[in-house]
């Protein structure tokens, strides 16, 4: 009996290679899976940018529209420093209103006790304080002509070297002329016009800074409460906590501020009342603004009223240099620390460049403001970002 012949089908057909899967080398990982946009989108992009018309015309409308927002921005700039101002000053405030609250004052009479301590402290300075200031203002631009003069006459002039005295004779001739140019005179007289409009403009916006401050004040609670559901909520107890310790950070730093301030204005005014100086007010409103400048407004003070007190008297001005070097001393180991207990330690270099930024920016606002900045942004870098860094290894 015969073989069964093999079918033609099976006759032809050939034998699958077999699928051998390549050993991983040693040493060498896999390829890692790589993101990409969707094929779609990688498309439209790349259809996109081979029409430069559209992505020019794009690009023209977002440089517009840039501009568009800066100019109206640079409009209402005005606007946006006055509600920085009434945020920072109820920030301010609000440490004085919650003391009264623990004392079982209302937050509505806490802020009317508040804003009517601060009303009759205006109104003591507008009465008692500014019309000698304007007198002496006045008087000092009138005396300082014949100041200058009568400098090469004085006994302590004429006891230096005779080099010395040539070369700063010279000067002070240099100076007399230049006081008693017109031209010199007119730009003071416009300084005086802009300076009294100024203060036209801050009492109207004053005004308006009392009654944004009012509400941001009474506020506030419902303010932060607004920013903390704006996160989730397991984030909401840590973002609490920050928000409310930099706003304390910030309320201490703007009452110790103006506390150190009117300590300073205080001490000059009685340095130059028992010394004998002239223009006591007037230094003393000077000593206020200047002193708003942390660390480094004492003793920018410290030099400028030495050399204004040069003028009256060599031995007054001495006596003066070394009271207020002492002052500096003591404001700086026994007052300051307890003043500023409760704010943000900020390195001594920061703080010099965060008053010469925000007085660059704002003048005396952004002196004041400024402080409070570095300690709220240095707070949250140490809070928020430092941790998170220290996680990943």
């Amino acid at each position: 009996m015969s073989e069964p012949t093999p079918s033609a089908d099976a006759s032809t057909r050939q034998p699958e290679p077999a699928v051998v899967e390549a050993a991983p080398i040693p040493g060498v990982l896999a390829e890692p899976a790589v993101l990409s946009l969707d094929t779609g989108l990688r498309a439209r992009i790349l259809a996109t940018l081979d029409r430069p018309l559209i992505v020019g015309f794009a690009a023209t409308l977002g440089v517009l529209l840039a501009l568009l927002i800066g100019g109206a921005m640079l409009s209402i700039s005005t606007i946006l420093v006055y509600i920085v101002l009434a945020l920072f000053l109820a920030l301010g405030l609000d440490p004085i209103v919650r003391m009264l609250e623990r004392h079982n004052v209302k937050r509505g009479a806490g802020i009317g006790i508040v804003f009517g301590a601060f009303a009759l402290l205006m109104v003591a300075f507008l009465v008692f304080v500014l019309p000698p200031v304007i007198a002496q203002i006045v008087q000092f631009f009138v005396e300082l002509p014949k100041a200058v003069e009568e400098i090469p006459q004085s006994d302590w002039f004429l006891g230096l070297p005779a080099e010395w005295q040539v070369g700063l004779g010279a000067a002070l001739d240099q100076l007399a002329l230049s006081l008693s140019d017109p031209a010199f005179l007119a730009a003071i007289g416009g300084g005086v016009l802009a300076v009294g409009a100024g203060i036209v403009a801050a009492i109207s916006g004053g005004f308006i800074v009392v009654a944004l401050t009012l509400y941001f004040l009474a506020s506030l609670t419902a303010m932060k409460g607004a920013l903390y559901a704006l996160a989730p909520a397991r984030n909401r107890p840590k973002l609490s906590d920050l928000t409310e310790r930099i706003t304390g950070s910030v309320g201490s730093a703007l009452i110790g501020g103006v506390i150190l301030s009117s300590i300073n204005a205080v001490v000059v005014f009685g340095l130059h009342w028992v010394i004998g100086l002239p223009f006591a007010a007037l230094m003393a409103v000077i000593a206020f603004v200047i002193t708003l400048i942390p660390l480094f407004g004492s003793v920018i003070f410290w030099i400028l009223a030495s050399i204004v007190a040069l003028f009256s008297s060599p031995q007054q001005a001495l006596i003066f240099f070394i009271a207020y070097l002492v002052y500096i001393q003591i404001e700086s180991y026994v007052v300051s620390p307890r003043v500023m207990n409760k704010a943000i330690e900020i390195p001594a270099a920061l703080v010099l460049i965060a008053a010469l930024v925000g007085g660059t920016l704002l003048g005396v606002l952004g002196v004041l403001i400024a402080l409070p900045i570095t300690a709220s942004i240095l707070l949250i870098i140490r809070e928020v970002v430092v941790p998170k860094q220290d996680l990943k290894i």
